[in-house]
């Protein structure tokens, strides 16, 4: 059997050889392993990035929401607040127009009296300050009295009942009051019902 020597020098040789392949195959896939890190951290960034603007977004109509359950739940304690307002100011309405019927008749009875003697004066002078205490106790409570005599026409507060002819007013202006109005606190509770006056008619002179 015929033996092989093989020197040092030739077994460096061979190991060298043989790690130049390893070694060039450890370099490939560490590449790989950095390129497939790099891969993955550039995806979960744009992941991140876009999680991120979804929060934001979230935010937003969240922070929208609550200012318009804000801007609601002000303009519901406003609108509370002018109803309770409006129900001090106004609730006696219907009893102050219950009441107008007295005053008129005993703004008649006044009216009827005319000059008195000494047998009605007691009696005149009941009905005066009976009038006159009527009268204070709704001016306490803001009832206005509407009396419009002379001043002109005003639909909101007066009601016309007929138009005449007369020279002596400004057209289209209160001439005699029938019934006084009456308004609380600014409202109209009963209008005044009014003669207003009209345009004279030129005379067409018919005999030339």
């Amino acid at each position: 059997m015929t033996g092989v020597i093989v020197t040092e020098e030739e077994r460096k040789k061979a190991g060298n050889g043989a790690a130049e392949p390893q070694a060039e195959g450890a370099g490939a896939a560490g590449a790989d392993t950095t390129a497939a890190d790099a891969s993955a951290g550039a995806t979960a960034a744009a992941d991140s990035d876009a999680e991120l603007a979804t929060l934001r977004e979230q935010l937003l109509a969240t922070e929208d929401r609550m200012l318009r359950v804000q801007a609601e739940a002000q303009n519901m304690i406003r609108r509370a607040e002018r109803d309770v307002e409006n129900a001090r100011k106004f609730a006696l309405e219907r009893f102050t127009g219950a009441l107008l019927p007295v005053i008129d008749n005993l703004e008649r009875a006044l009216a009827a009296m005319g000059e008195p003697d000494d047998t009605t004066r007691p009696l005149l002078e009941g009905v005066q300050l009976t009038h006159r205490s009527f009268l204070d106790v709704l001016q306490k409570f803001d009832v206005a009295v509407v009396d419009p005599a002379g001043a002109p026409f005003n639909p909101e507060l007066h009601q016309a009942m007929s138009m005449i002819e007369s020279p002596e007013a400004a057209p289209n202006s209160v001439v005699a009051v029938m019934q006084k109005g009456y308004t609380l606190n600014g409202r109209l509770v009963r209008p005044a019902m009014v003669v207003v006056a009209r345009p004279s008619t030129p005379h067409v002179d018919t005999t030339a």
